[in-house]
């Protein structure tokens, strides 16, 4: 079986990406937080060592193997494919644990999962990739925004699963009053 790790728009837009029906909140603990600026100015959640560990989503991928579930995955996140390598993360029964998922071989084992896919995109703020934005460095950026701009970055916030609780979101919730939407 293969998974896919889901944090962010991927749980709630999953769009053509071929997953069972369904993601369940019960995924590995990873270290994720708010500090990608995309192409749309959203500050959205990417892997980082200097995280707290969240519990992640997961679903299971509707595909016959590893190389069609990264292809899948990357056309859903807009990566090209000369990217895939180094944009969408993936471990294999057998692999050493990634250093931002934590006890990953336990978890896929309780699960008899054998193949697991990530978003794996880097911090990125000003155009500066690999740059991690401060608390009121995003803050700032997500004030100024405006429009559509604006509506679209909150709703990205708002979105997120409750259980990605990180220390930006709680700060930019304080800030900016952009509370988790409830789902009913």
């Amino acid at each position: 079986m293969i998974a896919c790790l889901g944090w962010g728009s991927l749980v709630w837009d999953a769009r053509e990406l071929p997953i069972h029906r369904q993601w369940f909140a019960d995924g590995p603990l990873i270290k994720v937080e708010f500090l990608r600026q995309s192409k749309d100015n959203r500050i959205t959640l990417v892997m980082h060592s200097s995280a707290e560990p969240v519990r992640s989503l997961w679903a299971l991928m509707s595909v016959n193997s590893l190389e069609e579930a990264k292809k899948a995955l990357a056309a859903r996140e807009g990566i090209p494919e000369q990217n895939i390598t180094k944009d969408i993360g993936s471990w294999s029964r057998g692999d050493e644990d990634p250093s931002c998922i934590i006890d990953i071989a336990l978890w896929a084992s309780s699960r008899s999962i054998k193949h697991i896919i990530w978003t794996a995109l880097l911090p990125k703020f000003d155009g500066k990739n690999g740059y991690s934005p401060t608390l009121d460095e995003v803050v700032t950026h997500l004030s100024d925004l405006t429009g559509p701009a604006r509506d679209n970055a909150e709703k990205y916030i708002r979105m997120a699963p409750a259980q990605i609780d990180t220390t930006y979101r709680r700060y930019i919730e304080a800030r900016l009053g952009w509370v988790k939407v409830i789902h009913r």
